[in-house]
Order: structure tokens, then C-alpha cells, then sequence
């Protein structure tokens, strides 16, 4: 088998069995796809229940889900969907290998920049690609996930344009009944989500712990992240990625129907578990001062959510 194809009925790992991962790869097991999710919290429950995805669409459905405590126990695979948090990236080195032959395809769906680079390093660029999903998503209860609006996901090669394998993964995905696309450019693509991701995300946190909504609703939240969106463009035309001035009003007018949404991010620092602060703002700021880009509410925002992070992190470690 080539390298850049998959056979006609692949054998699937999901590394990253939250609300994301749960949700495209229960999609591809509910049409009969061999899909194996890696569990720790929810396995006794997914493997008594199975998987519920529920849908603001008024649809429910049950999975007969296979779940796994170790990626010795799933074995080699044909596809890797990594959906783990990007703060847990140095586990993937001891969870990927077991999972490994000789032409497995590993696609990332995590948020932020420099994910595929991260696992290009180690297990080789051919084996590389991404998907940008933009879903509203909240795992809600062990093996239950509520899906609440959109669903798209962008799939590309890394540094390279799209293969076979990439054609086969997105017709899959349609075959769910998800709506997904192949992209020429990956991280032009990466750099329109973080358009919405940037704003919405950081400033859930950072206003205080607010839902999409009131942050579209607010005045002085919504102009913040009007120019944190336009500021996020201006990093991405100096790199290269075209984004039009028009996409900050695309962004803002597809928020709302998400209604009280609360960005995993939010869920994260609620919860007292580490934020994907590097990937989601770190990154994009030290790519601003490497192309000489002014970006100081990135800049602001960056900073303020490393220390409230930090601080959350650390009053849930040690509760008064």
C-alpha cells in the first residue's frame, strides 16, 4: 500500500477520546467503520453503554462503541485521529508507536499551531495531516456527547497537497454525514479557525467566565474581539495565508446561533485542568513578532490568560 493511500476498509484509532474525538469517530463507527477509541475515565461506561451523541437537531443516537484501556490492546492501525488536548502532546510519544505500521496515516485534530509539526518531528512528515473541525461540541457526562451547532471539518496533508488518503478520509466523514472538505493549504486553514478561536476562547476566560453569546452581546466584548480577529488576519497575511477583511463579520454572525455556547477552553479553566495557552495564543503572538506584526491585544490577552490559568491551576490543586 502507498503511503498516502488507505485501504478500503481502514482500522481506526481515536487518541483523545473526548467530546471530539467521541463525536467524529462515533460518526464513522455508527456506519460500521472499525473505529477503536483510546479511554481512560469513560471506559467502563462505553464499554457497558456504548457512545450517546446527542444533537440539538433533535436526533440521538447509541453506539456499540469499542473502547480500549491501552494502545498495546487496539494494536497497529491504518488512520491515528488525535483529538487529545495539546497540554497532554508529550504523551503521544509512548501512545502512538503501539499503534503503528509501517504506512499509518495520522491525522490531528487538535487546536492551534504547531500541532503537525509536533508529530512530523517524531513519527515522520508522511505520515502527517490535519482537520480543522468547527463544531459546538460538550461531552457531558461519561460516553455522552451534545453536539449543539455546526460540524464542519477541513481536512489537509502537512506540507503538501491533498493525497488520496485525504479524499478517502473526507468521503468517509461524508458518508457520516458530516460535512467535510479538503483543503490546498492546511495552515491557511489553521489560521482562519484561530480567527474565532483567539477572541472567543480567551476572552470567555478572561471576561470573567462568559458564554459566546454575551460576548457577541456586550459592546465592549464584541468590538475587543472584532480587533483581536482583525489583528489575527494581520499575522496570517504576513505568513502568507490571504484571509479577507470580511471573515471578522462572517465569524461574529455564525456566533450567535451557537446561543450560551462555553468554549472548551472555558470548560478547562473551570475545571481546574491546563489550557491550550501555547498553541492557541503563545504561537500565534511569537509568529506577530517574527514578521514584525503589532498585536497588543493578542499581546494583553496572551499574558492575562497565563496567569489566570496558572492561578486556576493552582487553587484547584490546593483548595483552601
Amino acid at each position: 500500500m502507498n503511503s498516502y493511500q488507505l485501504p478500503e476498509k481502514p482500522r481506526i484509532a481515536v487518541v483523545g477520546s473526548g467530546a471530539v474525538g467521541c463525536y467524529y469517530g462515533g460518526k464513522l463507527a455508527a456506519i460500521g467503520h472499525d473505529v477503536r477509541f483510546l479511554m481512560r475515565a469513560d471506559l467502563p461506561a462505553v464499554r457497558e453503554h456504548g457512545l450517546t451523541l446527542w444533537s440539538s437537531e433533535s436526533t440521538e443516537i447509541h453506539i456499540p462503541a469499542q473502547g480500549f484501556a491501552t494502545p498495546e490492546e487496539i494494536g497497529p492501525v491504518d488512520l491515528v485521529i488525535i483529538a487529545l488536548k495539546t497540554t497532554s502532546n508529550a504523551a503521544l510519544e509512548t501512545l502512538i508507536p503501539p499503534l503503528l505500521h509501517e504506512t499509518t496515516a495520522l491525522v490531528t485534530l487538535q487546536n492551534g499551531l504547531g500541532n503537525e509539526a509536533f508529530l512530523a518531528e517524531r513519527f515522520g512528515t508522511e505520515r502527517v495531516l490535519g482537520a480543522l473541525c468547527f463544531v459546538c461540541l460538550n461531552r457531558v457526562a461519561p460516553g455522552r456527547i451534545e453536539h449543539y451547532g455546526h460540524g464542519t471539518i477541513s481536512i489537509g496533508e502537512y506540507l503538501r497537497e491533498p493525497q488520496p488518503r485525504t479524499l478517502a478520509f473526507a468521503a468517509m466523514l461524508r458518508e457520516a454525514g458530516v460535512t467535510a472538505k479538503v483543503v490546498e493549504n492546511l495552515m491557511t486553514e489553521r489560521w482562519c479557525k484561530l480567527v474565532w478561536n483567539i477572541p472567543f476562547n480567551g476572552l470567555s476566560i478572561a471576561a470573567g467566565g462568559v458564554t459566546t453569546d454575551r460576548i457577541v452581546e456586550d459592546s465592549h466584548l464584541d468590538a475587543l474581539a472584532r480587533a483581536l480577529m482583525r489583528e489575527t488576519i494581520a499575522i496570517a497575511r504576513a505568513h502568507g495565508h490571504t484571509i479577507p477583511d470580511s471573515y471578522v463579520d462572517f465569524q461574529m454572525e455564525r456566533t450567535p446561533p451557537m446561543g450560551p455556547y462555553k468554549p472548551s477552553s472555558l470548560i478547562d479553566y473551570w475545571a481546574g485542568r491546563p489550557v491550550e495557552v501555547e498553541p492557541i495564543w503563545g504561537e500565534p503572538l511569537r509568529q506577530a513578532h517574527a514578521a514584525g506584526v503589532e498585536a497588543g491585544r493578542l499581546e494583553a490577552l496572551y499574558f492575562l490568560l497565563k496567569w489566570l490559568t496558572a492561578a486556576k491551576t493552582d487553587e484547584v490543586a490546593s483548595p483552601r
